[in-house]
């Protein structure tokens, strides 16, 4: 079995265009068309049995259409071969944070996707401590970018492990997922600051920069049982991401619990 735990997708009619933006904005190079019958065919190419889709607010008055895509995407991929589980989204300017987050909840979605750098706040915001508070009150997961994001190359970090270490201590829950191994390009920092946290780090868009044995020792510091398999797709393949993981030649017990017995868990599958 294999679970994508964090993917993205966006509305058909807004698609390419969305694709096209953020791929230069990244100078990355797409792997679908940024659809959900583009991930469902990738996900057929990979053999991923569910990926995790996570939408990202760049403005706070996005909250309900995201949250009713989100909820479109869940009722017509829920069941049959492939599945796709949409997060919704959540934005630290958001009114009644703690409201929306109930209808998160209400909706029978599993979570929500942060991410500082689009939303321009940096994770020790008010309003981010509000959504962790909330998620902790509606057991909801909380899933955030961290580390540096290519398309902000020139900007601070907002969500450094540092800083995280701070936020973490703060909040005490241990339903958040760090995004991209704890921290993109920065997985140094995340064995001195995060890996003693009750926190999940992913491995999207990172196998294609960490060497095996930077990896390996992150994941043995921090606990198989804290590591979620990720690509990132669009932005990554998931077939390459998968092998790529395979070949390092953990035991077959962490290779299970990161390809998808942890994700089961968390999502309570």
């Amino acid at each position: 079995m294999l679970i994508d735990f964090h993917t993205h997708i966006f509305p058909d009619k807004i698609a390419k265009r969305t694709i096209d933006v953020l791929a230069a904005k990244s100078k990355s190079t797409p792997y679908t068309d940024g659809t959900a019958a583009g991930l469902i065919e990738h996900m057929n190419l990979s053999k991923a049995d569910i990926c995790v889709n996570l939408p990202v607010l760049t403005k706070p008055e996005q909250f309900d259409s995201v949250l009713e895509f989100a909820k479109t995407i869940n009722d017509k991929y829920s069941s049959g071969e492939r599945r796709i589980l949409s997060f919704a989204g959540m934005h630290p300017c958001c009114e009644d944070i703690k409201g929306k987050m109930k209808r998160v909840k209400d909706a029978g979605i599993r979570g929500v996707k942060i991410h500082p750098d689009y939303q321009g706040a940096f994770i020790d915001d008010d309003g981010y401590i509000e959504i962790f508070n909330a998620a902790k009150d509606n057991d909801l997961i909380v899933i955030t970018h961290a580390g540096v994001d290519n398309g902000f190359l020139n900007e601070p970090v907002k969500c450094p492990p540092e800083l995280c270490a701070k936020v973490l201590e703060k909040v005490n829950y241990n339903k958040i997922v760090l995004g991209h191994y704890g921290g993109h390009k920065q997985w140094e920092k995340v064995l001195e600051f995060l890996v003693d946290f009750d926190v999940y780090f992913d491995t999207a868009f990172t196998f294609y920069k960490i060497d095996k044995a930077l990896f390996t020792k992150i994941l043995y510091a921090h606990g198989a049982d804290k590591i979620l398999f990720a690509s990132d797709c669009p932005w990554s393949d998931i077939k390459r991401d998968k092998e790529t993981f395979i070949s390092y030649g953990l035991p077959q017990d962490i290779n299970e619990k990161v390809l998808y017995k942890n994700a089961l868990k968390l999502l309570q599958l």
